[in-house]
């Protein structure tokens, strides 16, 4: 294995991920990052189309421009991976991007976001170089266990939404490093980003989490937990809207509701400063991702191999030290500092060329 995870037998392949006002691509030759580009996407070329499925050829064309200009010899290239859009609930994984998979995300998607884009992306390219695309680990990943679907009301089901390419490839990482495979690992996974997502991993799968948007820790910029008939009277106040609460709780809440910042460097400045309530918001941060690190590893029934923290929050060393001292009773803490979406991408697919692992059919689960 190297850095990225990925296999020594040398690949080639191009990713795509397509986010709301940029896209990023990537060439890797095994583990060497041959290019990469991050094309930002001025607002005004954005606002001439009116849904973002409009956006597929304008996307394509920067993309193309951008290739054409990196020196990659494209003839070598041996896949494509992209990142994953809102498709209907599946197992975690790498897929084909098939008919079904581009028509869903064109046209019937669970919800229309820029990340819809890449596999219809990926596959146009594939196609025209002679190659197979694949997407890997969406968002619509669902690997829950029954008892974790269950909620104390009978309407409303526990539905899985978790940094699931993060996860999943940071878990394979700390697996490897503790000379096991991924199936024979128990992981307690925190991605720690503006959103947060805590998962227990047994068997090479997620089989909970908190909601990212719904439950679990305060972030950067979301609320997490707060008290339900709180909640309940805050909606009925008069003061929100139903599109402003929600973008409260998930935009204009945590780090950024405290402080006025969702930037930790920022957030470090000020308790170096002297600031006294920063200091207390990042302490209540590490002190409830700890509990719900704590809760998760009850999942695996406290046989927990390691706990792995992950995401731009990963290189917080006040955070991660507050977090490993309440949470090292339970097992050994590594740190994976980080985003790493392109890399985990290219060691996705690599496993899959290697034959490590076996791509699925979408229309098949």
């Amino acid at each position: 294995m190297g850095p990225l995870g990925c296999i020594d037998r040398t690949f080639t392949v191009l990713v795509v991920n397509t986010g709301s006002t940029s896209t990023k691509i990537a060439v890797f030759c095994g583990c060497k990052l041959l290019f990469s580009d991050n094309i930002q996407h001025p607002p005004d070329e954005l606002a001439r189309y009116a849904r973002i499925p409009e956006q597929l050829e304008y996307r394509k064309g920067v993309i193309q421009r951008s290739l054409a200009s990196s020196g990659v010899a494209l003839e070598q290239i041996d896949a494509i991976i992209s990142r994953g859009g809102a498709l209907k609930p599946v197992p975690g994984g790498v897929y084909l991007i098939d008919e079904a998979v581009v028509d869903d995300l064109l046209n019937r998607p669970s919800t229309e976001h820029a990340a819809n884009l890449a596999a219809p992306i990926a596959r146009a390219f594939a196609d025209s170089l002679g190659v197979p695309a694949y997407f890997a680990d969406p968002i619509s990943v669902d690997e829950y266990e029954p008892l974790a679907r269950l909620s104390g009301l009978p309407e409303i089901s526990r539905v899985s939404k978790l940094h699931a390419l993060s996860i999943r490839s940071t878990a394979a990482k700390a697996a490897a490093s503790l000379g096991k495979a991924l199936k024979e690992a128990n992981l307690v996974v925190a991605h720690l980003g503006s959103g947060i997502s805590i998962s227990p991993v047994k068997a090479g799968k997620m089989v909970d989490a908190n909601g990212a948007d719904d439950e679990g820790p305060f972030s950067p910029e979301r609320s997490g937990s707060v008290p339900m008939s709180d909640l309940v009277t805050l909606c009925y106040s008069g003061q929100y809207d139903e599109g402003e609460l929600i973008h409260l709780l998930t935009h204009g809440s945590g780090l950024f509701a405290h402080l006025g910042t969702t930037d930790a460097r920022e957030v470090e400045k000020m308790i170096l400063a002297g600031n006294t309530r920063a200091s207390d918001v990042e302490q209540a941060m590490a002190y409830q991702i700890s509990k719900e690190i704590g809760a998760m590893a009850t999942v695996l029934c406290g046989r927990v191999d390691a706990i792995v923290l992950t995401g731009g929050l990963a290189a917080w060393d006040r955070l991660v030290g507050h977090i490993t001292e309440r949470c090292c009773f339970i097992a050994p803490v590594i740190t994976y500092p980080g985003e790493n979406e392109m890399e985990a991408l290219a060691s996705s697919v690599m496993r899959v060329l290697a034959g490590e692992e076996k791509a699925r059919v979408y229309a098949s689960v």
